[in-house]
């Protein structure tokens, strides 16, 4: 039996599982209409927001469409790449749209449900994020499938092995669209968002000495508008991107092994299977009422571990039934990655929580000041590379000796590369549920902000920051094993790289040498592509906020009664200044990730487009972790001086607090969770491009 079956299966249970728990927020009351206007003014500049970038990015899209084109026409790819490329792209977008559409719709839903108890603010937060997740890994697997069975059937003239190598090298290259989008997405979101904060902090907490989230603050609806562009809508495309890209990518090498249509079909089943198991496990997310942050995580976390228990169980079954017992080396390569993101994400809590030493360390630092509290806080992120690098290297040699072991001598390189693939899989194959925590975050920020702005009790404040607390951490973790995720499939393709190479008529074989002057070239460029990457976003960041910041300055001392609350300020004016900074900033990176491979190849060859891939991805998969663990750090040593350590908001411990948070919020959500999109999108635009490197190479 095909199981490529469960794929499209899997996908409309992920859907409707979606629109089921969609529609089960929605049912929820907003509340006061006080709570209903102003997520209405957060709604409405998100879909504004959205609505500008994507015409933005389909100038983009259009324009690479039309060079796919001309290299199709002169048989440099496929035909069905110029399409292939816009499906992934319309998918991202859309998986990133329909999280943000819902994030907005309940962030009043969960002010209101505060109300009430913690533990049903905590629902209908986290069901929004299921919503998000759902979505994600639904989507994702449709769009695999349409394209499997189309190309199937194009292809059905050919023997098995010929039609699956076609389907394949076809499927590799939609990525490039997704993983175009999800930068696009990730990226601008994030300028957005962070601009934004930094403005609002700069001027609001520090210079006036009002609260977060104070309504007197010209750019706190511009703030919570980023929360969703950003950490929704931008999270979801790039996770979209990676969950695609890890399946095909596996799927391609399972051809280079001999596993033909079985290889491909394992890892879209095992997505299928994932799906059940996040939606099992949603079930288990409960809280009590008064939890403590520790119980919090873990009333979150149960229904991750759970999924993962199921998906470990039920993979051994499956892989001895698709690939047979002499395979089953396979089956602990899956389970390697899965436990590998389990640590990360485990150990990215450890480093970032405010319930742990690390932070808190942090915390005791903003005593002298914030230039101990920034160099404490970088110290913090250089020293969380070393695990989450540790354990992917783990996960590599495991995965690769146990899907190699037993296999034929000229098969066991390819059965090795095929094993690292699976095991970023099973990675990401909780990624319905994973995702969901992680979206729930925005949402709970986005309350606690709706909570601060209409004057809600006490108890209403105490819960939603309690839940916006813990989505800081739930939001660290997640970049973390997005990361993770990102130097497995990264890895992946650079292999599948090398297969698309070997395939094309003439071009001989790589020398992959470390001596190879090409590689080692293209390696030192790749090492060097995440630090220009980061520069131009965290440039981006500093050139919009320094928008916000005159522009909430202005309103301060022209608005007659602003600072008494006798005047509103005009929201609207920050809102717009975010969107036209963020759509502005956002083009320059992402022609250098969409450029970089083309220049490379052409001037060093496919040698040392794999010494770049390689650098790229050692080097960014660190910084990434690097800047998104100090972000997290510094963002929660401030909430826990706001909890009332270090004397508390307004003390001077706190102010150097807010300084390491402003510079943490463009480590950790512009520029951090971008590489890993760098990373892929290098790889994707190395394998589409692979036959015009071949043909046209200098050295």
């Amino acid at each position: 039996m095909n199981l490529v079956i469960l794929a499209p299966i899997g996908a409309v249970v992920a859907l409707l599982f979606a629109l089921i728990t969609g529609k089960g927020v929605m049912k929820k009351s907003e509340g006061s209409e006080k709570i209903k206007k102003i997520a209405g003014a957060i709604r409405r500049g998100a879909n504004a927001y959205l609505k500008r970038q994507y015409k933005g990015v389909a100038i983009f899209f259009a324009v690479v469409c039309v060079i796919l084109i001309f290299m199709a026409v002169a048989g440099f790819i496929s035909p069905f790449v110029p399409v292939a490329f816009l499906t992934g792209g319309f998918f991202s977008g859309l998986s990133g749209f329909i999280g943000m559409k819902i994030a907005t719709y309940a962030n009043s839903r969960t002010v209101n449900a505060a109300t009430n108890s913690l533990n049903a603010a905590l629902r209908v937060a986290f069901s929004s994020g299921t919503v998000m997740g759902m979505v994600v890994v639904g989507l994702g697997l449709l769009d695999l499938s349409i394209w499997y069975y189309i190309l199937n059937a194009v292809y059905a003239g050919l023997p098995e092995a010929e039609r699956i190598a076609e389907i394949t090298s076809a499927m590799l290259t939609f990525g490039m669209g997704a993983s175009s989008m999800a930068l696009f997405a990730r990226v601008g979101g994030g300028i957005f968002t962070k601009a934004a904060d930094v403005g609002a902090d700069l001027v609001g907490k520090v210079e006036a000495g009002i609260p977060e989230d104070d309504p007197r603050n010209p750019a706190v609806i511009a703030d919570n508008v980023g929360d969703n562009v950003g950490d929704v809508a931008g999270m979801g495309a790039d996770l979209y991107e990676s969950y695609v890209g890890s399946i095909i990518s596996t799927a391609a090498l399972a051809v280079a092994a001999g596993l033909g249509v079985q290889g491909v079909s394992l890892p879209m089943a095992m997505a299928a299977i994932g799906i059940i198991a996040s939606i099992i496990g949603t079930f288990f997310v409960r809280s009590k009422e008064s939890a403590s942050q520790k119980e919090l995580l873990f009333a979150l976390r149960k229904g991750v571990y759970i999924s993962a228990v199921i998906i470990a169980v039920v993979s051994f079954f499956l892989v001895r039934y698709v690939l047979g017992p002499e395979h089953i080396g396979v089956y602990f390569a899956i389970l390697s990655g899965l436990v590998a993101g389990i640590i990360i994400g485990y150990y990215t809590e450890y480093m970032t929580s405010d319930s742990y030493k690390p932070t808190k360390k942090l915390a005791d630092s903003t005593e002298t000041g914030p230039a101990t509290t920034i160099i404490s806080g970088l110290a913090l992120g250089m020293k969380s590379t070393a695990v989450p690098v540790i354990v992917v290297v783990a996960s590599v040699l495991i995965s690769y000796f146990a899907a190699s072991a037993g296999a034929p001598a000229d098969s066991t390189f390819n059965m090795g590369l095929y094993g690292v693939g699976i095991s970023a899989v099973g990675m990401l194959s909780t990624l319905g549920i994973t995702l969901a925590t992680d979206a729930y975050g925005p949402v709970a920020d986005n309350a606690g902000g709706l909570a601060e702005m209409t004057g809600q009790p006490p108890e209403v404040r105490e819960r939603t920051d309690a839940l916006d607390s813990l989505g800081n951490t739930t939001a660290a973790t997640g970049k973390g094993f997005a990361i993770g995720s990102a130097a497995l499939t990264a890895l992946a393709l650079i292999a599948a790289f090398t297969d698309e190479v070997a395939k094309i008529p003439g071009a001989g074989t790589i020398d992959l040498s470390i001596m190879n002057p090409p590689l080692l070239m293209g390696l030192m460029v790749g090492v060097m592509l995440p630090f220009l990457f980061s520069s131009m976003t965290m440039n981006a960041v500093g050139k919009a906020a320094q928008s916000i910041v005159m522009e909430v300055r202005r309103q301060f001392k022209t608005i007659k009664g602003l600072m008494t609350g006798e005047a509103e300020p005009d929201y609207e004016s920050c809102v717009d200044l975010c969107t036209r900074g963020a759509q502005k900033q956002m083009l320059p990176p992402a022609i250098v990730a969409v450029v970089a491979p083309i220049l490379v190849g052409v001037i060093l060859g496919p040698s040392g487009v794999v010494g770049m891939l390689a650098g790229a991805t050692g080097c960014g998969f660190m910084l990434a972790v690097m800047m998104s663990n100090s972000g997290g750090a510094w963002d929660n040593a401030k909430k826990y001086i706001e909890s009332g350590a270090h004397g508390g908001k307004g003390s001077e411990e706190h102010k150097a607090a807010v300084v390491g948070d402003t510079v943490g919020d463009p480590f950790k959500d512009t520029s951090g969770p971008s590489i890993n999109i760098l990373i892929k999108l290098l790889s994707m635009v190395s394998v589409v491009f692979a036959a015009f490197i071949v043909n046209f190479h200098i050295l």
